[in-house]
């Protein structure tokens, strides 16, 4: 018996188009980025490298590095992806506006057709859900938190409460009951959205319960990269019953 393989229908036959993204050294989620990832989508994932400091404002710096971040960028280049995304919070947001904005210029002259990073991202995404005022979770301790309500400032996003957990390590092994308990303390009514902070820190399946919860949109480090990303590519990404994905195809470029 002869093979025919036009009579194969699956993912293995949709033409693959790529996402190149480059993570943090101690980034331990790529699950969760293929999670919001269609199926003719590929991750074309490369690490940063090692800095030997906690999860401080000098760490975040050392990530933001933009010979660095050009070199991961050139890294991911050769299987021609539609865009590359900085996935990284705190090292896009550490520099203030003009750092992130640098960090897309790095990016843009290795070679990148488009660039995204998550700090920006998480600005685009609130503009799409016209969104101004935000309460803050995340794992860091206040010095790097506070990196990030003078970087949302800038844009005109008000933070109009925060929690940091005080991590200096290991970010990844928060649960997700952490998460909610953080959420539910820091949410409140004069709050349009909450974000979620750190590519490190598992949200996927607590968005859309957390929405339910709390009568609002939930954003998080990861869904703001992917969706961005994939936005800026004419795709949506997959998570049912997220505010923001739910935004994107209406959106899409």
């Amino acid at each position: 018996m002869t093979f025919d393989p036009t009579l194969v229908v699956g993912p293995e036959l949709l033409a693959q188009h790529g996402i190149g993204v480059v993570a943090p050294f101690d980034f331990a989620l790529d699950r969760e980025l293929w999670r919001w990832t269609p199926d003719d989508v590929s991750l074309y994932m490369t690490r940063l490298p090692y800095v030997p400091v906690p999860v401080t404002v000098e760490m975040a710096s050392a990530l933001s590095d933009q010979s660095i971040v050009r070199q991961a960028t050139r890294d991911v280049l050769a299987p021609e992806p539609l865009a590359v995304a900085y996935a990284c919070a705190s090292g896009s947001f550490i520099g203030g506006k003009a750092g992130e904005l640098r960090l897309h210029e790095s990016m843009r002259l290795a070679g990148a057709p488009v660039s995204t990073t998550t700090s920006g991202a998480l600005v685009e995404s609130l503009r799409l859900l016209d969104v101004s005022r935000i309460a803050v979770v995340t794992p860091y301790i206040d010095a790097v938190t506070e990196r990030l309500v003078s970087f949302l400032g800038e844009y005109g996003i008000e933070v109009v409460s925060s929690v940091g957990m005080g991590l200096l390590s290991h970010i990844w092994k928060v649960g997700y009951g952490e998460i909610v308990s953080a959420v539910s303390s820091v949410d409140g009514p004069e709050a349009e959205a909450v974000f979620i902070s750190c590519t490190n820190v598992p949200t996927y399946d607590i968005i859309a319960p957390l929405e339910q919860m709390i009568g609002k949109p939930v954003l998080t480090a990861n869904q703001v990269t992917m969706c961005t990303a994939l936005r800026s590519m004419g795709r949506s990404a997959a998570g049912p019953g997220q505010s923001l994905v739910q935004l994107a195809p209406s959106t899409a470029a």
